[in-house]
């Protein structure tokens, strides 16, 4: 019986440090239950959106670069799968922040990806600054309740995360 426990909480041991090297790995700076740092961004039309006017939607952040291939290939599921699906809800907001780069090519990179939720700009990584190291990698999704709490941090695309992340977002669409 003292072997089962010694494995039990070896494996408890493990799979809490295994979570946690995860979370460095992805070089995050908050975690699951934070209260979403607040900013304010531009869109390329000039429009200003500060993330704290979003409290009571459910607010999918999706951080983004041009010249990022996995960017490139998870946006067209994103605009597909949640965008076009939760676009008319005005319990929902979805923004894309596009690190660095100017609007002309914000504008551009949307046109070729096909998507046609708003994608802000983040001129200095400031914002990325706010949820992750500046250094760490950009394919990022950061899902938000209605309280303003993180709920969902995503890095990569992985096709079951994805669908996670489209399951939690439905579900906090359909709580009122």
């Amino acid at each position: 019986m003292k072997n089962l426990f010694a494995i039990f909480f070896s494996i408890l041991f493990i799979t809490n440090v295994s979570a946690q090297e995860t979370l460095y790995e992805n070089q995050y700076k908050v975690k699951v239950g934070d209260i979403a740092p607040d900013f304010e961004m531009s869109l390329p039309s000039g429009e200003k959106v500060k993330l704290s006017s979003l409290r009571g939607k459910v607010v999918m952040l999706q951080f983004t670069a041009s010249w990022c291939g996995v960017c490139r290939k998870e946006m067209p599921y994103i605009e597909s799968d949640i965008w076009q699906k939760h676009k008319d809800n005005a319990g929902f907001a979805l923004y894309g922040i596009d690190r660095e780069e100017p609007a002309e090519t914000v504008l551009k990179f949307a046109k070729s990806t096909g998507v046609t939720y708003p994608i802000g700009l983040d001129p200095a990584a400031d914002i990325f600054g706010l949820y992750a190291d500046k250094k760490a990698g950009i394919t990022r999704n950061i899902i938000i309740d209605r309280d303003g709490r993180i709920v969902m941090l995503t890095r990569l695309y992985k096709v079951e995360e994805f669908k996670e992340m489209v399951s939690l977002i439905d579900s906090l669409l359909a709580k009122k």
